[in-house]
């Protein structure tokens, strides 16, 4: 009998790779998507088009437009079957956003996951339930830490204790979140004690950068996608403070959902990874023009402004270190080079 998962943000980045993946293997997979990010970030942001080539692609996968808020909704799709993994991505994911409307981000993030954490323990408690978190539940404290500014990024002192990225011991305490990061740190908690309390099997994924070639990026979110697209289309790219130098660790969606799985083969109980492209792919904003200029062939707009975004990160990367000594057989898949060049082929193609 084949295994059942159910995907929330069936549409978006990471739900959409987790479809493709869990379908390839075999999963029946239940997809739940209202497509919320169109209400986010306009059309451009819009998840039909991918939902619709999913539900053509694949005869193991079916599409609920569901809201994850909604009680009665969710619980319908649980009683339909037992399932064996839960893959929650659906989310608000943009900090500026958050500010235009908290209730409506909190409620989409927080009380969201929390409507699906009771569904999964009345109706599917032998289930693996894994949570996409974000690093921006540590707030703005990797800010603090000692950086050296470089000729193109921000770097961290040498000999300090996060040389190789910022690991899970970085405390949540005393600092600035952002809305968006509030409600998505009260979702980060919530799936921990639902794991430790209840014991059931959970997994918190503090993500970094979180990229590929089917990211709706916008201004807002999904910086590198935005980035490449902009360089491609000949659009005009803001640059928002740090003099572009900031830096950020990218992973790949597949490399995620990778990881995931492995998690679903050996889980444990309220467990937490900082998951990103650590050492192993990173790059500034400068770094990224560069690159996605010459893998596209075409020069960048860029206008700077002196204003950063508030609570924005100056440089983190993601010590994946934890996550590794857990499943030593996880492995990246995606370079940085090879993540920006599958970004610009699907913008090239029109995907």
């Amino acid at each position: 009998m084949s295994k059942k998962a159910l995907i929330t943000g069936s549409g978006g980045l990471i739900g959409s790779e987790a479809v493709r993946f869990f379908c390839d293997l075999g999963f029946d997979i239940t997809g739940v998507d209202n497509d919320m990010r169109r209400y986010f970030f306009g059309d451009e942001a819009s998840t039909k088009r991918t939902v619709e080539t999913l539900s053509a692609q694949f005869h193991n996968f079916r599409q609920f437009d569901c809201d994850i808020r909604n009680e009665d909704q969710m619980e319908d799709v649980f009683k339909q079957s037992p399932f064996d993994l839960i893959v929650h991505t659906a989310a608000q994911p943009s900090h500026d956003w958050a500010a235009r409307e908290p209730i409506t981000d909190f409620t989409v993030n927080a009380n969201g996951t929390l409507v699906l954490l009771e569904c999964y323990r009345r109706f599917s408690p032998d289930a693996v339930f894994i949570y996409t978190s974000t690093n921006k539940v540590y707030g703005d404290r990797p800010n603090e830490l000692p950086l050296v500014e470089l000729e193109k990024r921000w770097e961290i002192a040498p000999g300090h204790r996060f040389q190789q990225g910022i690991d899970e011991s970085m405390s949540i305490d005393n600092t600035l979140h952002s809305i968006f990061g509030a409600s998505k740190l009260a979702a980060d908690v919530l799936v921990q004690e639902y794991g430790k309390y209840f014991h059931l099997p959970t997994g918190v994924f503090r993500g970094g950068c979180l990229t590929g070639p089917a990211h709706k990026g916008v201004e807002l979110h999904g910086f590198l996608s935005y980035l490449v697209k902009c360089v491609i289309s000949g659009r005009t790219y803001n640059v928002f403070g740090y003099k572009g130098k900031q830096v950020r660790d990218n992973i790949h969606s597949y490399d995620l959902i990778n990881a995931f799985y492995h998690f679903y083969r050996r889980p444990r109980f309220g467990e937490v990874y900082n998951m990103g492209g650590s050492r192993h792919s990173n790059c500034s904003v400068i770094e990224a023009f560069e690159m996605a200029e010459v893998a596209s062939g075409k020069k960048a707009l860029t206008k700077y402004r002196d204003d950063n975004r508030k609570g924005d990160h100056i440089w983190y990367i993601s010590d994946v270190g934890k996550f590794q000594s857990h499943y030593p057989d996880w492995t990246y898949k995606y370079s940085l080079n090879t993540i920006i060049e599958d970004i610009v082929r699907a913008a090239v193609d029109g995907r």
